[in-house]
């Protein structure tokens, strides 16, 4: 059974409970809180360190190269803040915190998903 529609925290239209994309303004993780790029705990946007775990919050947007919060897309440009591994059989996508991939342990591109 479906749930409530809820407001997208981005352009606050109502969109589907499982959204993983607001289907009206085409920005990533509309529902609640932004995470934190390591241990997914809640942040704010503003603070400069994760109050879980001390990850920086700042990162170098890999399209325009300006610093932005991590907050699922770049406060400039708008381009998603995720890489993607280049192995053919993995394939993981993660937040542009290592040079290689959390899943397979090989060299990621820096390159825009």
């Amino acid at each position: 059974m479906p749930g409530y529609m809820q407001p997208c925290r981005h352009c606050d239209r109502l969109v589907p409970p499982d959204s993983e994309v607001c289907p009206i303004c085409g920005k990533w993780d509309p529902l609640g809180d932004p995470r934190c790029p390591r241990c997914r705990s809640p942040v704010k946007e503003g603070w400069t360190a994760c109050s879980s775990c001390g990850q920086s919050l700042n990162i170098q947007c890999i399209a325009c190269g300006r610093d932005t919060f991590f907050g699922g897309q770049c406060q400039h440009c708008g381009t998603r803040l995720m890489v993607r591994c280049q192995q053919r059989k993995c394939g993981f996508e993660q937040p542009p915190l290592a040079p290689s991939c959390a899943k397979c342990g090989k060299p990621i591109s820096r390159g825009i998903r």
